[in-house]
């Protein structure tokens, strides 16, 4: 987890609205593209800066983006019945009220999964308008961002957040329990960006279907007959390491985290957390990063 001095953030949020009275005080532009061009998306810009989103507004709206932008936390929560396809959280005053906002995203059964880019304010306004040092550690994500930013420096980041949501994470299930499989299948099944290729009772059964399906993650349990999760894992990762191996265990003790680790697990998560980290776990981990934070830190030998 990186600390808000470190600039740069990417994160994945998401929540339902209600009324647009309010919001109309704010700039809304879905028209832009006189051009003539399909839209790539829909990108609500929320900050305080009225120079800022306008600049934001005419960048994307040039590279065929539909721009909504809100200047507080309220009229972004009545835009959210729009349905962007990515948000930009900028800086709002006073400071506490941007977190508020991610952490009412984050929340949200119908809006926590949103692409989120967080733009941190200039180091001296912090106090004011930033991120506070207790905020920003809560943050999940791989970077921060903070101004002064130029918006075209953003519209890699965009298409790139985007183009991950486009794709189909291809996933292994893999539990001896058919109850368990059953209903991590039907959680997936919910996702727009996943597809549950296969499933798997034991350990030797993953080995055989990660050759033969080619998923971009197993999700595996340790203990299981035939083979453990630990040595598929091992054998997976060694004989196809494109597919990455997130470890779904009710087993969290510290040791085994290390013990997957060392097998070349990309992930590991506890059963009793499923609910809140199994859909970033597999994003995090489909891209070839460790998660969570604690797990990518730990050191093996």
């Amino acid at each position: 987890m990186k600390k808000p001095q470190v600039e740069g953030l990417a994160k994945t949020n998401s929540r339902r609205g209600s009324k647009m009275a309010n919001a109309k005080s704010d700039n809304r532009s879905g028209k832009a593209g006189a051009t003539g061009e399909s839209k790539k998306g829909k990108i609500l810009v929320v900050d305080d800066e009225p120079n800022f989103t306008e600049a934001c507004r005419r960048t994307l709206e040039a590279k065929s983006y539909e721009v909504m932008t809100a200047s507080g936390k309220e009229p972004a929560q009545e835009m959210m019945t729009e349905e962007p396809d990515l948000i930009i959280l900028g800086t709002l005053a006073p400071a506490g009220q941007a977190f508020s906002l991610y952490q009412w995203l984050g929340q949200h059964p119908r809006y926590k999964d949103i692409p989120l880019l967080v733009i941190d304010a200039r180091y001296e306004e912090r106090p004011i308008k930033g991120w506070r040092r207790f905020e920003g550690v809560q943050v999940d994500g791989d970077e921060y961002l903070s101004k002064p930013i130029e918006p075209a420096s953003l519209v890699p980041r965009i298409q790139s957040l985007l183009e991950t949501l486009t794709k189909r994470i291809r996933v292994l299930v893999v539990d001896d329990h058919t109850m368990i499989r059953a209903g991590i299948c039907s959680v997936l099944a919910l996702q727009k960006d996943m597809e549950v290729v296969g499933e798997a009772d034991n350990g030797q059964d993953a080995f055989d279907k990660v050759l033969r399906l080619l998923p971009h993650v197993a999700l595996v349990d340790i203990v299981m007959p035939v083979m453990s999760g630990i040595e598929a894992t091992k054998l997976i990762s060694k004989e196809c390491p494109e597919t990455k191996v997130l470890i779904l265990t009710q087993y969290d003790e510290e040791e085994n985290m290390i013990v997957a680790k060392q097998s070349g697990a990309y992930g590991f998560i506890p059963k009793k957390a499923a609910s809140t980290d199994l859909i970033s776990g597999i994003r995090y981990v489909g891209q070839g990063r460790y998660y969570p934070a604690s797990f990518a830190e730990l050191v093996v030998g």
